[in-house]
């Protein structure tokens, strides 16, 4: 079991552990709990009702925060041509080819956030997925990430798309924003990005999608969330 320190344990003291909290309430109690010295950011993290052992439960595609998450999110862009063109164009911090390619396979190099690949690259891409796979940075049409309309995909990444896909225990965790945030901005971006995905149901997922929904900033404890005041699940 992992040891807390004391600061953690401070702040742990402020939360009633067996308390459903309201969304806006929780979201004040977590700005209020976050003892980092920098501007730390809130995370959602979501017990989902599916078997994550079964291919046709697992959980994979985008949400987008209206207010975005407070990053700078770093995009390479996997395109030749037109698209490479497109892609510089629309923001992308890194854009290339082959050239790319071969970058990642001899360096490991991982210094980005997400990673987009217009369809004829795959062919080359796909060599990369024993490096990009475990990192969660291995373009997926699923994900948004493989496509043609690269435009859009940097754009909407760079604005605040963000990537969700379930872990092997069947949660589900995506950034919401910073504590610097108001109140009403991280609000708005968990209750968007739970509504967006409690859409993503998979068919064969019987029951109760949403489990349990915590938010927690990154260094502080959880706070549980009402399901049911949420009225989007």
């Amino acid at each position: 079991m992992a040891k807390h320190g004391k600061k953690y344990l401070e702040a742990k003291k402020i939360v009633e552990s067996d308390k459903l909290y309201d969304l806006k309430d929780a979201v004040e109690l977590a700005k209020k709990v976050s003892y980092a010295k920098f501007n730390a950011s809130v995370e959602v993290h979501v017990q989902l009702g599916i078997d994550p052992k079964k291919s046709d439960q697992n959980v994979r595609s985008t949400v987008t925060l209206p207010h975005g998450t407070g990053k700078d999110v770093k995009v390479l862009v996997f395109a030749q041509g037109e698209r490479a063109e497109k892609a510089k164009e629309a923001g992308a911090d890194f854009v290339g080819a082959e050239d790319l390619v071969e970058k990642i396979t001899k360096e490991g190099w991982t210094d980005f956030d997400v990673a987009i690949a217009s369809s004829d690259m795959m062919r080359f891409v796909g060599k990369l997925g024993k490096v990009l796979g475990p990192k969660g940075l291995m373009p997926s049409p699923k994900a948004g990430t493989v496509t043609d309309d690269i435009e859009a995909a940097v754009k909407g990444f760079k604005a605040g798309r963000v990537e969700v896909r379930n872990d092997k225990t069947g949660n589900v965790h995506f950034p919401a924003g910073k504590v610097s945030f108001e109140d009403d901005q991280l609000v708005e971006n968990i209750k968007n990005g739970l509504e967006q995905l409690s859409k993503l149901k998979p068919a064969a997922s019987k029951g109760k999608f949403f489990q349990k929904v915590v938010i927690a900033p990154t260094m502080g404890p959880g706070i549980k969330l009402d399901i049911n005041a949420l009225s989007i699940v």
